[in-house]
């Protein structure tokens, strides 16, 4: 495994993540703290609610950074192998082969001359 798909991996992790504590929270207030009665959990309301921020901001930059290291991984080929950016590279003229004319497909133009005269 090469270090590009490492990071894909990682990327698709921390997506499945962001979605999943995303999903959790309610834009609204009710989210996962609607669920428990009141302050009598261990955590608190307020507690859960500022994890869930935390871990939406956390997840947010850490899938950021990731994207960034990705796209300094990835070469897409090997360095020296690209004739698109070397300046040097001749470029190559492409060959169309000519179709052989035959005389049954082009017309005799002095049949032409006589049509229009009569």
């Amino acid at each position: 495994m090469n270090t590009f798909t490492i990071f894909l991996i990682l990327i698709a992790i921390v997506c499945f993540l962001l979605i999943v504590v995303i999903m959790v929270q309610n834009p609204k207030g009710g989210g996962l703290d609607s669920s428990f009665g009141g302050s009598t959990v261990a955590g608190g309301v307020k507690n859960t609610n500022d994890f869930l921020d935390k871990s939406t901001w956390t997840l947010g930059a850490v899938l950021i950074i990731l994207i960034l290291l990705s796209s300094t991984s990835f070469s897409g080929g090997a360095a020296g192998d690209s004739k698109l950016l070397d300046p040097n590279a001749v470029p190559v003229q492409p060959v169309t082969p000519e179709a052989p004319v035959t005389p049954a497909e082009t017309p005799a133009p002095a049949q032409e001359t006589q049509n229009q005269a009569e």
